[in-house]
């Protein structure tokens, strides 16, 4: 095999299997970095990229977008790395880098192209195919890696990369703070980083959830309270007590009680993207309470670099569960299932 060529688990039709294939790197440039790769988290997103639940997938697909690696090689240009390093890379590998987004450094909302690292092509003079974690080899832009806290072990760090990110950004974005009274909606892979990153910013945090067993782990999480979102009897007194909700799991007729839940001028923030659109909302309620209802779409590497950095001065750990990477059909299904306790991730 040539330095060009990786070994990756490719999936090759819908819903197929993953298998171990040689496929090609994307093509060198002086601002990119190559690593081998320790492990990577496995996500709601390369399974719904798998199933085609959000659209097409090009296939071959490589998923993995949580990945973390160890620097082999790099370009005359790369200045943040060198080899050796221990760096991650998350849901996007490049970006334009000159449109008003970039240069804010909101990467993550580019107006041109922001580039997924699996299952998209890179703007480059060859269209490379964008490749993830679920490999032996990564290669891409510089920019797009980010440094790994030495507190952190390689499988709990690589969730932050998604997951982590994907809750912090918001939580931050509306200023969750003291004084604030936070739920979450779904004590799963998402909302075990929410509750600790609302419980770490200061807020009275309340998860909500479906299963009875998890009371335990809501607690040693750090949440305050505990509800089963089924039992009207629970969740009636925290009526009109939030300020803020955050959703990873949406019902479509639901929303009426995810309404009433809210304060006036409350938050709600979605972090699911069903595979359905969104409907049920009541209009009348959303102006009644001026509610905002706001999407929120991963992290820029500065960002995600500084939620890790939270994390590890606040002691906010990724709870997960492992497997060796040739065994990552076995952890897919794993996860279908909804066992992870609750993150997964594959090791090499």
């Amino acid at each position: 095999m040539s330095g060009d060529k990786f070994i990756g688990y490719a999936c090759k039709s819908k819903g197929g299997k993953l298998e171990p294939t040689e496929l090609n790197l994307c093509h060198w440039d002086d601002d990119m970095i190559e690593m081998d790769v320790l492990c990577s988290g496995i996500c709601g997103t390369d399974i719904h990229t798998f199933d085609e639940g959000w659209g097409p997938t090009e296939f071959p697909c490589v998923a993995g977008h949580e990945v973390i690696g160890k620097i082999t090689k790099v370009g005359n240009n790369v200045t943040k790395h060198k080899v050796g390093d221990r760096v991650g890379v998350g849901c996007q590998s490049a970006s334009c880098h000159n449109c008003s987004f970039c240069k804010e450094g909101n990467e993550n909302l580019c107006s041109t192209h922001a580039v997924w690292t699996f299952n998209d092509h890179y703007d480059n003079a060859h269209k490379d195919k964008t490749y993830g974690g679920f490999a032996k080899k990564w290669r891409g832009n510089q920019h797009f890696a980010v440094p790994i806290p030495q507190e952190f072990s390689s499988e709990v760090a690589a969730s932050f990369l998604c997951g982590g990110i994907t809750t912090y950004a918001p939580l931050k974005r509306f200023n969750v703070g003291k004084g604030h009274k936070v739920a979450v909606l779904g004590l799963g892979g998402l909302g075990h980083f929410a509750v600790q990153w609302a419980k770490a910013m200061g807020a009275h945090v309340v998860a909500f959830d479906v299963v009875p067993e998890k009371v335990e782990d809501a607690k040693k999480l750090g949440c305050d309270d505990y509800v089963l979102i089924q039992k009207e009897d629970q969740v009636e007194p925290h009526y009109n007590t939030f300020s803020h909700i955050l959703a990873t799991k949406i019902i479509n007729k639901s929303w009426p009680q995810y309404m009433k839940m809210l304060k006036n001028n409350g938050v709600f923030i979605q972090c699911d993207i069903p595979e359905e659109p969104l409907a049920g909302i009541p209009p009348l309620i959303l102006a009644g309470k001026q509610v905002i209802v706001a999407g929120t779409f991963i992290g820029p590497p500065g960002e995600i670099e500084e939620c890790l950095q939270f994390a590890a001065k606040n002691n906010i750990r990724t709870w997960v569960d492992t497997f060796p990477m040739d065994k990552i059909n076995e952890a897919i299904e794993f996860v279908r299932q909804g066992k992870p306790r609750y993150r997964a991730v594959v090791v090499n």
